[in-house]
C-alpha cells in the first residue's frame, strides 16, 4: 500500500514569490508597515485525512464554540476577542526553526512540515484551567515524527517551543499581562508520547488564526494553555525550559500542568468542569481521561509537588 501525506490543495510557498518567502521576517515587516496583508488560508480543506484510533468517541463540540471561545492573549484576553482581532494575522509564508541539542537542525517551511507524516484526524478532549472543557476534531501528525527527523542528541531532555510575536500585528498583547513571545515546554518523553500532536487544522480544514494558525501543539492530558499556538521555534534542551505562565505566576501554573482533579488551582477547585454546550458540570478525570496512555510517564512523581 502506498501512503501519501495529506495536505490542502495548495502549496504554502505558492502564496507569495519565493524571494520574499525565503526572507519572511523582513517581508512581513514591510507589509505590516504598508498596511497590507495576505489572504487568509483558514478554511482550506484537507483531503485524504486518516481517522485516528486514538480519538475519543465523544461528540465534538460545535465549530462555533471551538473557533469563537479562545485563549490567545496576543490577540486579547477576552475569550471572544481573538476570533475578531486575529482575522488579518499573516500566516503565510511561515517557517519553523528546529535547533538546540539535535544532530539535524534545520528551518522548515509549511510545505516541508506537511510532508513529515500522513495527517490524521484526532478527536481529543480538552480541559481549560478556568473550568470549561470541549471536544475538538484536530488535523495533525504526531510530534514524535518531527522529533525523529531532528535526531535529538543524548543530552536532549526537554523540548521548548516559541510562538510568533509581532506587536504590529498583535497590539492587544500590550494588555496581556504575561511575557511575550509565548514559550512552552515538554519533557522529551512527553513530547514523544503518541498522543502529543502538532496540529495544522480542525474540522477538516486549516486552522483558523484564533486557534493557532498555522501550526500549534496539542497535549490532551494537560491543561489547555500548554497547547502553544503559531509555533516558530522548536528547541531541544538539556535543562527544563521556561514557560510563559510559570514565569508570570509560578504558584498557579507549574511546568507539568497535568489535568489533576485532586490538585486545586489556588483560586478554585479543579474537581468539576463544564463542557461547552452543556448546562450541568461533570467530574474532571485524572489526566483528562488519558491516564491509561500517560500515567506511566509520571511514575514515582509527586503530582501535587510537580503540578
Amino acid at each position: 500500500m502506498i501512503t501519501t501525506t495529506s495536505r490542502p490543495d495548495f502549496l504554502h510557498s505558492e502564496v507569495t514569490p519565493k524571494a520574499h518567502y525565503l526572507n519572511r521576517r523582513r517581508f512581513l515587516g514591510g507589509l505590516a508597515a504598508a498596511g497590507l496583508a495576505f489572504p487568509s488560508l483558514a478554511g482550506t480543506k484537507f483531503t485524504g485525512v486518516v481517522k485516528s484510533p486514538l480519538s475519543t468517541a465523544e461528540k465534538p463540540t460545535s465549530y462555533d464554540a471551538v473557533t469563537k471561545y479562545n485563549n490567545f492573549y496576543e490577540f486579547g484576553t477576552g475569550k471572544d476577542q481573538p476570533a475578531e482581532t486575529a482575522q488579518n494575522f499573516q500566516t503565510s509564508p511561515w517557517t519553523v526553526v528546529i535547533e538546540g541539542e539535535v544532530a539535524k537542525p534545520r528551518i522548515l517551511d509549511l510545505d516541508a512540515i506537511l510532508k513529515i507524516a500522513p495527517l490524521e484526524e484526532r478527536i481529543y478532549r480538552h480541559r481549560c484551567v478556568e473550568g470549561w472543557s470541549m471536544v475538538v476534531p484536530w488535523i495533525g501528525f504526531p510530534l514524535s515524527a518531527l522529533i525523529k527527523l531532528a535526531a535529538p542528541s543524548a543530552s536532549a531532555k526537554y523540548v521548548a517551543f516559541q510562538s510568533y510575536y509581532d506587536i504590529r500585528q498583535m497590539p492587544q498583547a500590550r494588555y496581556g499581562g504575561i511575557p511575550f513571545p509565548y514559550v512552552e515546554g515538554l519533557r522529551l518523553d512527553e513530547a514523544m508520547n503518541p498522543l502529543t500532536l502538532l496540529a495544522v487544522g480542525l474540522y477538516g480544514e486549516t486552522l483558523p488564526n484564533q486557534n493557532g494558525a498555522p501550526l500549534r501543539l496539542v497535549v490532551p492530558w494537560k491543561y489547555g494553555f500548554k497547547g502553544i499556538k503559531s509555533i516558530v521555534k522548536i528547541r531541544f534542551t538539556a535543562k527544563q525550559p521556561p514557560t510563559s505562565w510559570s514565569m508570570a505566576n509560578a504558584r498557579e501554573y507549574g511546568f507539568y500542568s497535568n489535568v489533576n482533579p485532586r490538585v486545586d488551582h489556588p483560586r478554585w477547585s479543579q474537581a468539576k468542569e463544564r463542557r461547552m454546550g452543556e448546562f450541568f458540570k461533570r467530574d474532571t478525570l485524572l489526566f483528562n481521561g488519558y491516564a491509561d496512555q500517560v500515567a506511566a510517564l509520571y511514575s514515582g512523581m509527586d503530582l501535587r509537588k510537580d503540578y
